[in-house]
């Protein structure tokens, strides 16, 4: 028989995956995918951290999307979702540490972070805490504080001294950072874009890796 021209098969999607790994509060259950390859020539990982409350489950999609090139990892944060959580519910600095004994285990040298809604404040206090491993942060539907709220904070910190130093100190880091930062206006809710184009979010946060 006459040799065809080759079918074009479509590439593999992201081999999907959830699994359990340890940290300090117990078991972290974890949403992953990674490329079809097995990720060894990859770009960067990409740590995804939900809206409090929620759970990893948010990702799905996106993960086998964003997954075709790099590894990707959802858990589920201490106490939430299928994840053990200890007796209290941890401050943002503990929901961090907890994060980071899952980087160790992974062995994970560099990784990006991407925190949706409110699952941008342990992202930030992650990259704040291990600033050589974490190499880039993506922000999604980041709440804002209006004034308001912003003056209750400082009012409801121990002292007014270290809630000034702390201000001016994020004001301070915010002025080197900006430079360097990208600001893309979604069309609609994260949320919904995860479920119905997380193409779209996936493709702009490789562009963000890349540069």
């Amino acid at each position: 028989m006459p040799r065809g021209t080759p079918t074009q098969l479509p590439a593999p999607a992201a081999r999907a995956r959830r699994g359990y790994f340890e940290c300090r509060y117990g078991q972290l259950h974890v949403h992953h995918a990674m490329p079809p390859g097995g990720g060894f020539e990859e770009g960067t990982p990409i740590l995804c951290l939900h809206d409090l409350p929620g759970s990893g489950r948010v990702f799905t999609r996106f993960l086998a999307v964003a997954g075709e090139d790099r590894s990707m990892y959802a858990p589920d944060l201490p106490g939430f979702g299928e994840s053990d959580g200890p007796g209290v519910r941890p401050a943002m600095t503990e929901y961090a540490a907890a994060l980071g004994d899952f980087l160790d285990n992974m062995r994970l040298r560099n990784v990006a972070v991407l925190g949706l809604r409110w699952g941008a404040v342990p992202a930030t206090e992650l990259a704040l805490s291990r600033p050589t491993q974490v190499t880039r942060v993506i922000l999604v539907s980041v709440p804002l504080l209006s004034e308001a709220e912003r003056q209750s904070a400082r009012v409801q910190a121990q002292t007014a001294a270290a809630a000034e130093s702390a201000f001016r100190s994020a004001d301070a880091a915010r002025r080197e950072v900006l430079p360097a930062t990208r600001l893309i206006e979604l069309q609609q809710g994260a949320i919904e874009m995860l479920a119905s184009a997380p193409q779209r979010i996936a493709e702009a946060a490789g562009e963000f890796l890349r540069a």
